[in-house]
Protein backbone atom coordinates (compact mmCIF):
# COMPACT_ATOMS: atom_id res chain seq x y z
CA UNK A 1 0.00 0.00 0.00
CA UNK A 2 0.68 3.58 -0.35
CA UNK A 3 -1.10 6.25 1.12
CA UNK A 4 0.16 9.11 0.88
CA UNK A 5 -0.07 9.94 -3.22
CA UNK A 6 -0.36 13.94 -4.92
CA UNK A 7 -1.58 14.05 -8.16
CA UNK A 8 -1.30 17.08 -10.38
CA UNK A 9 -3.93 18.80 -8.58
CA UNK A 10 -1.21 19.67 -5.60
CA UNK A 11 1.16 22.21 -7.35
CA UNK A 12 4.13 20.65 -6.09
CA UNK A 13 3.57 17.51 -8.05
CA UNK A 14 4.98 16.56 -11.18
CA UNK A 15 2.59 17.58 -14.25
CA UNK A 16 3.00 13.29 -14.93
CA UNK A 17 1.25 12.59 -11.64
CA UNK A 18 -2.04 12.03 -13.84
CA UNK A 19 -5.15 9.07 -12.94
CA UNK A 20 -4.11 6.99 -14.96
CA UNK A 21 -0.40 7.13 -14.91
CA UNK A 22 -0.67 7.23 -10.76
CA UNK A 23 -2.65 4.44 -10.92
CA UNK A 24 -0.82 2.54 -13.74
CA UNK A 25 2.23 2.99 -11.94
CA UNK A 26 0.78 1.70 -8.44
CA UNK A 27 -0.62 -1.83 -10.48
CA UNK A 28 3.13 -2.14 -12.13
CA UNK A 29 4.26 -1.99 -8.37
CA UNK A 30 1.95 -4.19 -7.29
CA UNK A 31 0.01 -2.37 -4.83
CA UNK A 32 -3.49 -3.19 -3.90
CA UNK A 33 -4.35 -0.05 -2.26
CA UNK A 34 -3.51 3.38 -2.40
CA UNK A 35 -4.34 7.14 -0.95
CA UNK A 36 -4.24 10.09 -3.32
CA UNK A 37 -3.59 12.79 -0.67
CA UNK A 38 -3.88 16.08 -2.62
CA UNK A 39 -3.14 19.65 -0.85
CA UNK A 40 -6.49 20.84 0.69
CA UNK A 41 -8.35 19.80 -2.04
CA UNK A 42 -10.18 16.22 -3.09
CA UNK A 43 -10.66 17.32 -7.07
CA UNK A 44 -9.18 14.25 -8.37
CA UNK A 45 -10.06 11.62 -6.16
CA UNK A 46 -13.32 10.26 -7.72
CA UNK A 47 -11.75 10.41 -11.26
CA UNK A 48 -8.57 8.19 -9.95
CA UNK A 49 -11.19 5.62 -8.55
CA UNK A 50 -12.83 4.68 -10.83
CA UNK A 51 -9.61 4.49 -13.10
CA UNK A 52 -8.33 2.72 -9.99
CA UNK A 53 -11.58 0.03 -10.45
CA UNK A 54 -10.88 -1.04 -13.41
CA UNK A 55 -6.81 -1.94 -12.22
CA UNK A 56 -8.28 -3.77 -9.17
CA UNK A 57 -6.98 -1.20 -6.70
CA UNK A 58 -8.95 0.49 -3.75
CA UNK A 59 -8.52 4.29 -4.08
CA UNK A 60 -9.19 5.41 -0.02
CA UNK A 61 -10.70 9.04 0.06
CA UNK A 62 -7.85 11.18 1.41
CA UNK A 63 -6.31 14.63 1.26
CA UNK A 64 -3.41 16.41 3.26
CA UNK A 65 -5.14 19.07 5.03
CA UNK A 66 -2.80 22.04 6.56
CA UNK A 67 -3.67 23.59 9.59
CA UNK A 68 -3.56 27.45 10.91
CA UNK A 69 -0.81 26.29 12.79
CA UNK A 70 0.98 24.95 9.74
CA UNK A 71 0.59 21.23 10.64
CA UNK A 72 0.17 18.80 7.71
CA UNK A 73 -2.79 15.86 8.43
CA UNK A 74 -3.62 13.40 6.26
CA UNK A 75 -7.40 12.72 6.12
CA UNK A 76 -8.93 9.87 5.32
CA UNK A 77 -13.07 8.98 4.54
CA UNK A 78 -15.29 6.06 4.51
CA UNK A 79 -16.58 7.24 1.51
CA UNK A 80 -16.66 9.92 -1.23
CA UNK A 81 -19.71 11.71 -0.26
CA UNK A 82 -17.35 12.02 3.49
CA UNK A 83 -14.72 13.79 1.79
CA UNK A 84 -17.06 15.80 -0.21
CA UNK A 85 -18.58 17.32 2.96
CA UNK A 86 -14.83 18.23 4.26
CA UNK A 87 -14.33 19.72 1.02
CA UNK A 88 -17.29 21.71 1.80
CA UNK A 89 -16.23 22.48 5.04
CA UNK A 90 -12.42 23.67 3.91
CA UNK A 91 -14.20 26.09 1.26
CA UNK A 92 -14.48 28.64 2.66
CA UNK A 93 -11.53 28.38 5.20
CA UNK A 94 -8.68 29.07 2.42
CA UNK A 95 -6.09 32.04 2.67
CA UNK A 96 -7.54 34.52 -0.12
CA UNK A 97 -4.26 34.08 -2.20
CA UNK A 98 -4.13 33.22 -6.05
CA UNK A 99 -1.89 30.71 -7.25
CA UNK A 100 1.38 31.52 -8.87
CA UNK A 101 1.60 29.05 -11.28
CA UNK A 102 5.48 30.40 -12.60
CA UNK A 103 6.65 30.00 -8.23
CA UNK A 104 4.09 27.54 -7.12
CA UNK A 105 3.14 25.16 -10.36
CA UNK A 106 -0.18 24.63 -11.94
CA UNK A 107 -3.31 23.17 -10.13
CA UNK A 108 -4.96 20.67 -12.52
CA UNK A 109 -8.24 18.63 -12.23
CA UNK A 110 -8.49 15.83 -14.89
CA UNK A 111 -10.87 13.58 -16.24
CA UNK A 112 -10.76 9.81 -16.91
CA UNK A 113 -8.37 10.18 -20.17
CA UNK A 114 -6.03 12.35 -18.37
CA UNK A 115 -6.93 14.96 -20.19
CA UNK A 116 -7.32 18.46 -17.64
CA UNK A 117 -10.79 20.04 -17.17
CA UNK A 118 -10.66 22.44 -14.54
CA UNK A 119 -7.85 24.63 -12.86
CA UNK A 120 -8.02 25.71 -9.30
CA UNK A 121 -6.98 29.07 -8.77
CA UNK A 122 -6.99 29.17 -5.33
CA UNK A 123 -3.39 28.78 -3.84
CA UNK A 124 -3.80 24.74 -2.37
CA UNK A 125 -0.14 24.69 -0.65
CA UNK A 126 -1.38 27.60 2.15
CA UNK A 127 -2.60 26.51 5.56
CA UNK A 128 -6.14 27.26 6.31
CA UNK A 129 -7.88 29.04 8.43
CA UNK A 130 -9.07 25.41 10.40
CA UNK A 131 -7.12 25.00 13.73
CA UNK A 132 -5.79 21.56 14.49
CA UNK A 133 -8.92 20.33 17.07
CA UNK A 134 -10.91 22.04 14.87
CA UNK A 135 -10.11 19.99 11.71
CA UNK A 136 -9.53 16.52 13.35
CA UNK A 137 -13.29 17.19 15.14
CA UNK A 138 -14.44 17.62 11.74
CA UNK A 139 -12.88 14.17 9.86
CA UNK A 140 -13.85 12.08 12.83
CA UNK A 141 -17.44 13.63 12.54
CA UNK A 142 -17.53 12.00 8.79
CA UNK A 143 -16.73 9.13 10.31
CA UNK A 144 -12.91 9.28 8.84
CA UNK A 145 -9.57 8.77 10.40
CA UNK A 146 -6.93 11.23 11.06
CA UNK A 147 -3.02 10.65 10.56
CA UNK A 148 -0.20 13.19 11.15
CA UNK A 149 1.93 13.75 8.09
CA UNK A 150 5.85 12.83 7.74
CA UNK A 151 6.17 13.16 11.90
CA UNK A 152 9.69 12.99 11.83
CA UNK A 153 10.82 16.30 9.59
CA UNK A 154 11.86 19.65 10.32
CA UNK A 155 8.69 21.10 8.72
CA UNK A 156 4.99 20.90 8.18
CA UNK A 157 4.92 18.15 11.28
CA UNK A 158 2.82 17.92 14.56
CA UNK A 159 5.78 17.50 16.39
CA UNK A 160 8.05 20.41 14.56
CA UNK A 161 5.27 22.57 14.96
CA UNK A 162 4.14 22.13 18.49
CA UNK A 163 7.33 20.06 19.81
CA UNK A 164 4.68 16.98 20.84
CA UNK A 165 1.48 14.90 19.73
CA UNK A 166 -1.31 16.45 21.85
CA UNK A 167 -2.23 13.34 23.86
CA UNK A 168 -6.01 14.73 23.80
CA UNK A 169 -5.97 14.29 20.31
CA UNK A 170 -5.62 10.59 21.06
CA UNK A 171 -3.93 10.37 17.91
CA UNK A 172 -3.30 6.47 17.22
CA UNK A 173 -1.48 6.13 14.43
CA UNK A 174 1.59 8.46 13.03
CA UNK A 175 3.36 8.56 9.36
CA UNK A 176 6.81 8.55 9.43
CA UNK A 177 8.55 10.06 6.02
CA UNK A 178 10.73 7.48 3.66
CA UNK A 179 13.89 8.87 5.18
CA UNK A 180 13.59 7.33 8.40
CA UNK A 181 11.90 3.84 10.47
CA UNK A 182 10.04 3.04 13.53
CA UNK A 183 13.20 2.16 14.68
CA UNK A 184 15.07 5.50 14.67
CA UNK A 185 12.05 7.74 15.21
CA UNK A 186 11.55 6.15 18.53
CA UNK A 187 15.37 5.96 20.01
CA UNK A 188 14.66 9.71 19.51
CA UNK A 189 10.79 9.96 20.98
CA UNK A 190 10.21 6.95 23.11
CA UNK A 191 7.36 8.78 23.99
CA UNK A 192 5.46 7.23 20.67
CA UNK A 193 6.36 3.53 21.47
CA UNK A 194 2.31 2.69 21.86
CA UNK A 195 1.39 4.26 18.74
CA UNK A 196 1.23 2.79 15.50
CA UNK A 197 3.24 3.80 12.27
CA UNK A 198 2.47 4.00 8.38
CA UNK A 199 5.34 4.53 6.00
CA UNK A 200 4.42 6.35 2.92
CA UNK A 201 5.84 7.61 -0.24
CA UNK A 202 4.56 11.30 -0.41
CA UNK A 203 5.52 10.88 -4.40
CA UNK A 204 5.15 13.66 -6.10
CA UNK A 205 6.50 12.20 -8.95
CA UNK A 206 5.86 8.82 -10.63
CA UNK A 207 9.26 7.15 -9.58
CA UNK A 208 8.52 7.78 -6.07
CA UNK A 209 5.40 5.74 -5.22
CA UNK A 210 6.50 3.22 -3.10
CA UNK A 211 6.68 -0.52 -4.05
CA UNK A 212 5.14 -3.40 -2.44
CA UNK A 213 7.00 -2.79 0.92
CA UNK A 214 4.29 -1.09 3.28
CA UNK A 215 1.78 -3.42 4.94
CA UNK A 216 -1.30 -3.47 7.58
CA UNK A 217 -2.63 -6.78 8.26
CA UNK A 218 -6.21 -6.40 7.69
CA UNK A 219 -9.55 -8.72 7.57
CA UNK A 220 -10.79 -7.82 4.46
CA UNK A 221 -9.34 -5.61 2.02
CA UNK A 222 -11.55 -2.35 2.31
CA UNK A 223 -11.39 1.28 3.22
CA UNK A 224 -13.99 0.58 6.64
CA UNK A 225 -11.06 -2.26 7.38
CA UNK A 226 -8.40 0.00 6.47
CA UNK A 227 -9.84 3.00 8.32
CA UNK A 228 -10.77 0.76 11.81
CA UNK A 229 -7.21 -0.09 11.96
CA UNK A 230 -5.71 3.70 11.78
CA UNK A 231 -8.13 5.50 13.71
Amino acid sequence: MDLHIHSCLSPCAEMEMTPNNIVLMSKLKGLDIIAVCDHNHIGNLEVISSVAKAQNIILVPGLELETSEEIHLLCYFPSFTAAGKMQSILNPQYQPILNREDIFGEQWIFDSDDKPVKKIENLLVAATNLDLYTAVSAVRELGGAVVPAHVDRQSYSIISNLGMVPEDLKLKTLELSRHTTPEVFLNKHPEYKDKKFIFSSDAHALGMILERESFIELEELSIECLLGKIK
